[in-house]
């Protein structure tokens, strides 16, 4: 299996055509993505104002995957420290990690999934920005506002059916789950079709966001997004207006 380090060369390559450059780019992405997959690309092609057109700006690509790298580099750090760390505790019988590394929390029943089903809600924060932050967190700094984003508005109340929930206004991290102890997804009522937002039908041939697709941003998105109750044991997920 080919390196991170070997696509992100290819992205370099100028003489690559920019479809082989965007493709190596995925590439990446699979190996490293903060805000998972779909979330991450969809905050590069806007943080290296990708256009539409690859053809109108192929050094975007060069942008997108250098702030990539430079995130992934803060967390290839902490991760060998981390995983340092762990050894020594472990000769010592300490088997069970003290702290679990962001890193390593899944997808599944995290509270930032919410990103994963719409990958236009992500923290606005520049990648490496975002790295930061996480590593400052599982030191224990405690920092204002959105454990993921440091937004400090008030959180946006979601039904579930059974209570309410309390989302970040900014990126839809669950801040306050529903008090009836079961897992809620929050997923939207507005669908982004991922080949669509692979194709960056979101932006504009000049690298700026569309102003007309998606129609809804924001905490106007948020706002709508749908809760379902996830049993963790059969997988089963029921959306809870219909229960």
């Amino acid at each position: 299996m080919t390196s991170f380090h070997t696509h992100r060369a290819r992205v370099h390559d100028a003489a690559l055509p920019p479809y082989r450059r965007h493709s190596a780019l995925r590439t990446c992405l699979t190996r490293f993505a903060p805000y998972g997959l779909r979330a991450t690309y969809h905050h590069l092609t806007v943080s290296a104002r990708m256009p539409r057109f690859l053809e109108a700006d192929p050094e975007s690509l060069v942008r997108a995957v250098d702030e990539l790298h430079e995130a992934r580099e803060l967390w290839r750090a902490r991760a060998e420290e981390y995983a340092a760390r762990r050894r020594v505790q472990k000769r010592a019988g300490r088997r069970r990690a003290p702290e679990t590394a962001w890193w390593h929390q899944r997808w599944w029943g995290s509270p930032n999934a919410a990103w994963e089903h719409d990958p236009f809600l992500h923290p606005p924060l520049r990648l490496p920005d975002y790295v930061r932050r996480q590593h400052a967190l599982l030191d224990g700094v405690e920092l204002p506002g959105c454990p993921a984003c440091g937004e400090q508005g008030p959180p946006v109340g979601i039904p579930t059916g059974h209570g309410r929930a309390e989302l970040c206004r900014g990126c839809a991290r669950v801040l306050t789950p529903c008090g009836c102890e079961r897992w809620h997804s929050f997923e939207p009522s507005l669908r982004v079709g991922w080949s669509r937002t692979w194709r960056r039908e979101h932006m504009t041939g000049t690298g700026e966001p569309s102003p007309h697709w998606p129609g809804v941003r924001g905490t106007a998105r948020v706002e709508r997004l749908e809760s379902y109750t996830v049993d963790l044991e059969s997988g089963v997920v029921r959306r809870d207006r219909d229960q």
